[in-house]
């Protein structure tokens, strides 16, 4: 993995409340051996290097050579040991963990049910008792293991998923971070032996881990972070208007997201200034058409598209993700549903925009708009050249 696809702690930093109760930032992965236990534990190396107080609560390796070397030199709150019909379990001590009460704890494996006679019968809820009592908890879990997902996994996968964490749950993260792979990099991990034992591999292959089941998973779990993306911008915006912070609102801006790098940033930061000098709300769109669905385009092109849905949610921008054969429709259609009076558009090479600006696509969108101001931003623009040309 490049640096530059590390979640950066600082952010989850801004999070930590002032009063008693502690946040919580979930690792969203597709499937096993994504690197979410990974991820976590780079993130536990480098907030304790900030001087921060961080416990590794519980932690599963699966005997991951390169997963077990980042526990070192961590502080590892011991697991309890619970005998149940004979076997000996090992489980997360929460009695332990609020005792040593850190400022932060790592918590692996969140849809695990617990062993009969814990404290509580599943993981999410010691995780909610930890949040409760002040402690910031880190986690991970597959997009698998969400409830309302479960029925639609078993159809597509043909894997029953008994354990589950309720859509509740997610919904009250702080910060939500999708881990992500190619399918054919997680499969390869598969065969090195790096996610199962080899004697499970070529079943796990033909079953689960078939590309088809892992595109779809993948595509799950973006969607997810997208409607995490709205709910989060959706709560900020009831907090100020319950406080009396929030004066009238006269315009919506309408950015248009691609997943293309070339000015993307740029681009939501120039819709988010907007938004701030006209005191308006706006929402940062992605139309997904069947040519570009999630399970064809790239590994890369997918990570932009998750930077870019993260960025427009710092920023202060409602993500909306669409899906429709006709981008320009699509487009209109949103924007009038919502009000929508003026519409940001990147000139770009990325294919469907591509496309939007070429030949008569471009010319639909605007005449279809008579009643939306288009703000066309060109290349130049975003590289510090002429102003952009608005259209009327």
């Amino acid at each position: 993995m490049n640096d530059e696809d590390r979640p950066d702690p600082e952010s989850f930093l801004d999070l930590v409340p002032r009063n008693k109760k502690g946040t919580l930032k979930v690792y969203l992965g597709s499937a096993a051996g994504v690197g979410k236990t990974y991820r976590m534990l780079e993130e536990a190396h480098r907030l304790r290097a900030d001087g921060r107080d961080v416990v590794l609560g519980f932690i599963e390796t699966h005997g991951r050579a390169e997963t077990a070397s980042l526990v070192v030199g961590l502080e590892v709150v011991p697991l309890r040991e619970v005998t149940y019909r004979g076997i000996v379990l090992r489980e997360m001590d929460l009695e332990g963990i609020l005792a040593r009460k850190p400022e932060f704890a790592i918590v692996d494996e969140l849809a695990h049910s617990n062993a009969p006679g814990s404290r509580h019968s599943k993981r999410y809820q010691d995780v909610d008792e930890l949040i409760a009592s002040g402690i910031n908890v880190i986690t991970a879990v597959n997009i698998q293991h969400l409830e309302s997902l479960n029925q639609l996994v078993r159809r597509m996968t043909g894997v029953e998923v008994r354990e589950t964490v309720p859509d509740t749950f997610l919904e009250r993260a702080d910060q939500i971070v999708t881990v992500d792979v190619s399918v054919e990099e997680l499969r390869q991990r598969l065969r090195e032996g790096k996610i199962y034992p080899t004697n499970q591999v070529e079943h796990a292959l033909k079953n689960f881990f078939k590309p088809a089941n892992l595109a779809a998973l993948r595509e799950l779990a973006l969607r997810e972070v997208a409607r995490s993306a709205g709910r989060t911008r959706a709560e900020m915006e009831l907090r100020k208007r319950e406080r009396g912070r929030r004066t009238a609102v006269g315009e919506r801006l309408m950015v248009c997201l691609s997943s293309n790098p070339n000015g993307s940033d740029e681009l939501l930061r120039k819709a988010a200034r907007s938004a701030n000098r006209l005191n308006a709300e706006w929402y940062a769109v992605h139309v997904e058409t069947p040519a570009e669905s999630v399970q064809k385009i790239s590994t890369a092109d997918f990570r932009r598209l998750l930077d870019n849905i993260n960025l427009a949610a710092d920023l202060g921008a409602e993500t909306v993700w669409l899906k429709s054969p006709d981008v320009v429709k699509a487009l209109i259609e949103f924007a009038r549903e919502h009000n929508v009076t003026r519409m940001i558009i990147g000139r770009t090479n990325s294919s469907w925009w591509h496309r939007l600006w070429h030949g008569s696509v471009s010319q639909q969108l605007i005449a279809a708009a008579t009643d939306i101001d288009i703000e066309l931003v060109s290349q130049c623009d975003r590289s510090g050249g002429k102003n952009p040309k608005e259209l009327l």
